[in-house]
């Protein structure tokens, strides 16, 4: 038990830095004018590109392409574009009002609308690759960049992304039901992994005891026992890191970081999540990377697996969906911006609630479309009609609890616009809270 609880808040606690960075990163793109142009390039080419090929071309694009009739530029619709800055946008209005774990529904709403797994997970990739190269901060962050650990770190996030990439596309051609099923079963894991955690954090929540403290490390830069240990290992070369953090600075064997960042790119390359949501509590937590030098590293290794995972091992083969990218990139610029917002009228109880909604909505989501997949696939006995039944049951959950959660946020948001353009005395914003 004590195990899973580990293992819960370990990947909220990436979670939630990965939606720190969301956030960084949309503010940077859209309080600049220049940032803003390149977005609007980038989406000029895209669309018309799109409207060139509004029918569909599976007939006479060539098969190298992804194969299985994956193909670049995909299949294009202008409802299919508004579909997916809806799909942006419910995930920013997540990110942002939540804290975590907003790019956990990309993948899986994708994959309810009709879009192929492999696909799904290429388009995401490519999506936070657009995004951080827009928002890059890395000329802010070099003063917290270690060059050698964040340059031992990506030879194994290459690697990683390269075998997650392979696995896929393997898969995929192999049988692209089976490559479904496969997706759909990592974040079932996944997805109930942070599901339980955050069920048990809402429930902490509502309780008056003090909730008891987890696995953290201090401001002060004091190590986990794994990470005194791993540090203890000579195992040359040694990489030097925190040198402005400790006198001396810290050293740690290669090896761990090539095993760490192989498995930020394996996650990565199968999941289409940028692996952000691992790199942060795997720097501090098990390697004892201070935090100043981990959310400069992380950055850096965002724009550089997601990047090659994206581009390298699914967009050179077909299986990115352009359009479906940008539109993405556009909802949620503006869904985090909404969703950070409303945080200030709301209470924390209420935002864990909102959590574990969330997330219990992917987790059923990907769960009721499992089964179907197997009984596909001969693994298991089910009608097709059950299978249907399944289907249309997981994703009407679905995508009513995101979008009651959208229109949820847009009413408090825009129920408070006075508040939050600060006309409101703050003694009415506590009673608001309170209320809440």
């Amino acid at each position: 038990m004590n195990f899973f609880k580990q293992f819960n808040q370990f990947l909220l606690m990436g979670a939630r830095a990965q939606a720190k960075w969301e956030l960084d990163i949309s503010n940077t793109i859209l309080r600049d004018k220049k940032r803003l142009g390149m977005l609007c390039l980038l989406l000029i080419p895209i669309l018309l590109g799109g409207i060139a090929f509004a029918e569909d071309v599976s007939g006479v694009m060539p098969t190298m392409l992804g194969g299985k009739t994956a193909y670049t530029p995909a299949f294009y619709t202008p409802t299919i574009f508004f579909a997916s800055i809806g799909v942006g946008l419910v995930a920013g209005l997540i990110t942002g009002c939540i804290g975590a774990g907003g790019g956990f529904i990309i993948a899986p709403a994708l994959m309810s609308a009709g879009v192929k797994g492999i696909l799904a997970v290429g388009t995401d990739l490519f999506h936070i690759f657009a995004k951080a190269i827009m928002g890059s901060v890395l000329h802010r962050k070099l003063g917290n960049i270690s060059v050698g650990l964040a340059a031992v770190f990506l030879i194994g996030s290459m690697g990683g992304a390269t075998l997650g990439g392979y696995i896929n596309r393997t898969i995929y051609e192999a049988n692209p039901i089976l490559s479904d099923a496969f997706i759909t079963t990592i974040y079932v894991f996944m997805l109930g992994f942070l599901c339980a955690y955050a069920l048990y954090d809402w429930y902490r929540s509502t309780r008056p005891v003090k909730a008891a403290a987890g696995v953290t490390v201090s401001a002060a830069g004091t190590l986990t026992g794994l990470a005194q240990k791993l540090q203890a290992v000579n195992l040359p070369p040694m990489i030097t890191f925190d040198e402005g953090v400790t006198p001396g600075g810290r050293k740690i064997s290669w090896l761990f970081l090539v095993l760490s960042g192989a498995l930020v790119g394996l996650a990565a390359a199968i999941m289409g999540v940028g692996g952000g949501f691992l790199t942060f509590p795997i720097f501090v937590y098990v390697l004892g990377v201070s935090s100043a030098t981990t959310v400069g590293t992380d950055i850096f290794q965002i724009i550089f697996t997601a990047g090659y995972a994206g581009l390298g091992q699914y967009a050179i083969y077909g299986f990115i969906f352009y359009t479906l990218a940008m539109g993405m990139l556009l909802g949620s610029l503006v869904g985090i911006q909404i969703g950070s917002l409303v945080t200030k009228v709301v209470s924390g109880q209420t935002i864990c609630a909102l959590y574990a909604i969330a997330t219990s909505a992917g987790f059923i989501n990907r769960a009721f479309a499992l089964p179907p997949k197997l009984a596909k696939m001969g693994y298991i006995a089910m009608s097709k009609d059950t299978g249907k039944m399944l289907d249309l049951v997981g994703n009407t959950i679905f995508f009513v609890v995101l979008g009651s959660f959208a229109v949820w946020v847009f009413y408090i948001f825009f129920s408070n616009i006075r508040t939050l353009k600060g006309e409101e005395p703050k003694a009415a914003l506590r009673a608001k809270e309170v209320a809440a």
